[in-house]
């Protein structure tokens, strides 16, 4: 098993020759109700879908192609999350405006921040920016790494009784003096558009119930697959990595569409064998080209999570971004794959949005 977390000398293939497959003669109904209603169709109520991803799906698929790496080194259909996010915060921009038009409302979004790490720093601004462009206001609470746990709950309490705020997101990770499960745990379950809440992740995993928000990244995972037709009922699915954040709410998921669904951990006998098997690979353990092309079925779909830094003395930066996934050697086995960067990671962003969009109006009751 130790071999399997050896990071590999695996660098990804140079940008292929493309062409186009227009997308508009696909039509898929599911746990997602992704379909041909507009926007303002979506009905929030008990009997309310899951995923009811707020997007005029018409114009998307009409418009989104699938790029298909065409040249003698590649035959993977390229997954681009890039643009499907872009339609994606196009329409909740438009749904935005909407709403301000009719009742005068704008969704908020608050993010807390506790320390001074770079890269939740980056992640939290690339969010404000994200915000910015679709119309959600958004506010932000820079806190010092020594702050109290009690004073971080003193502001998620604020949050949570502002009627501006429809969502809140305490970046992750937080500082070790800090229990993060109490800290997640006091976010108003109303306004948990990250997800995390026990209840929400109770109610994902229990049949016959729906969670009032999905974890964003496994949510983007899923919305991907289906805006580029695959089919996941019946399929075996396996998902690598069962953190929090992405692992077990992907299996959840999966098993929810009617996918067979296994889960590979580090503690798994002969994770290859296991991999091989599966038609969909979902990949988010943080291990730098750890599934080899030698890992994957033929024909299976991949959607690599994983967002590592490799050393790379020709980039300006010194390093560049790999997924879990080895990508030159899975797409000659694969048949559709997610790049990194510029795959899953747009998507957590628009699904957040997307959330943050969904609160406001249950709060207001907008349809």
């Amino acid at each position: 098993m130790a071999s399997a977390f050896m990071v590999p000398d695996c660098s990804s293939s140079s940008t292929a020759a493309s062409r186009f497959i227009p997308l508009n003669k696909i039509r898929i109904r599911s746990v997602f109700q992704i379909n041909y209603h507009p926007i303002s169709a979506v009905r929030w109520g008990p009997k309310a879908s899951l995923l009811n991803i707020n997007i005029n799906t018409r114009r998307l698929f009409s418009s989104m192609a699938l790029t298909v790496a065409s040249n003698a080194e590649t035959s993977a259909k390229v997954i681009d999350g890039k643009s499907v996010a872009k339609h994606i915060r196009e329409e909740i921009s438009t749904e935005i405006s909407r709403m301000k038009e009719a009742i005068g409302v704008i969704p908020g979004l608050a993010v807390v921040l506790v320390g001074d790490r770079k890269d939740s720093a980056t992640y939290v601004r690339n969010k404000k920016k994200a915000c910015d462009d679709v119309g959600i206001k958004s506010y932000e609470i820079h806190l010092p790494e020594d702050y109290t746990e009690q004073e971080v709950l003193k502001y998620i309490s604020e949050f949570n009784d502002d009627p501006s705020v429809h969502g809140i997101l305490v970046q992750l990770p937080l500082p070790r003096h800090m229990n993060e499960e109490n800290i997640l745990s006091a976010v108003s379950i109303e306004k948990d558009v990250d997800g995390f809440h026990p209840l929400n992740i109770g109610r994902l995993a229990m049949r016959g119930r729906e969670p009032m928000f999905v974890p964003c990244t496994p949510k983007g995972c899923i919305v991907l697959l289906h805006r580029y037709g695959v089919t996941i009922k019946g399929k075996r699915a396996v998902v690598i990595g069962r953190s929090n954040i992405v692992g077990m709410p992907a299996a959840l998921l999966l098993q929810r569409e009617d996918a067979t669904v296994t889960i590979v951990h580090s503690r798994t006998k002969n994770p290859e064998e296991i991999v091989r098997q599966a038609d969909i690979v979902i990949s988010a353990a943080g291990q730098p080209n750890m599934v080899r092309g030698s890992w994957i079925k033929p024909g299976a779909v991949i959607i690599d999570v994983g967002i590592n830094p490799v050393d790379d003395p020709e980039s300006p930066r010194g390093y560049r971004l790999v997924g879990d996934v080895c990508y030159e050697e899975a797409c000659q086995v694969a048949s559709a794959i997610t790049p990194v960067p510029g795959g899953v990671g747009p998507m957590t962003i628009a699904m957040l949005l997307s959330n943050t969009l969904s609160s406001a109006k249950r709060a207001h009751n907008f349809e």
